[in-house]
């Protein structure tokens, strides 16, 4: 039975885990730095609505159940006695763990739930000034999230290379 779940499990795997790398990637290469681009006032509203919105079913399963599908995966694979498979799958979940999930948990949630409660300005340099301290540092912490994502998708990707050099 083990022997049947690798497969499927390495590619849930490669699903939530790109699935999750690409969320964290869009903010980086695009919505912050349209949301910077814009009038702060916006900006702040404009995030604010999104952050109340990002926890919703869709997005559960990506942010949440992507290290224990890794480490489950990881089980599988050393059930299977596939020891590098079984190494890579586990440190992808660990890496994710550290360095998306408690950083997400310990400091970009934090921020938001500080910006929730702003009430927006209606003086546009009091709005600059919050949004800049905002968006300069969330954007850091996401920066470091979406690389930590980005090397547990590649760790995944190697896995499952080695799973299919092992098998050949």
């Amino acid at each position: 039975m083990m022997a049947r779940l690798l497969l499927p499990m390495s590619m849930l795997s490669l699903l939530s885990i790109g699935a999750i790398f690409g969320f964290f990637y869009a903010w980086v290469c695009s919505t912050m730095w349209g949301l910077d681009a814009t009038e702060p006032r916006i900006a702040i509203t404009a995030m604010q609505a999104m952050n109340a919105s990002v926890r919703n079913p869709i997005f559960f399963p990506a942010f949440f159940l992507t290290p224990l599908i890794l480490a489950a995966t990881s089980y599988v694979a050393a059930s299977q006695l596939q020891r590098q498979p079984a190494v890579l799958f586990g440190v992808a979940a660990g890496v994710y763990v550290v360095g998306a999930f408690l950083v997400t948990a310990t400091v970009n949630v934090p921020m938001n739930e500080a910006l929730a409660e702003v009430v927006v300005p209606t003086d546009a340099e009091a709005a600059r000034d919050i949004w800049h301290e905002y968006s300069s540092s969330w954007q850091f912490w996401n920066t470091l999230r979406t690389v930590a994502s980005g090397v547990s998708l590649l760790l995944t990707g190697l896995a499952i290379y080695q799973i299919q050099q092992d098998t050949a």
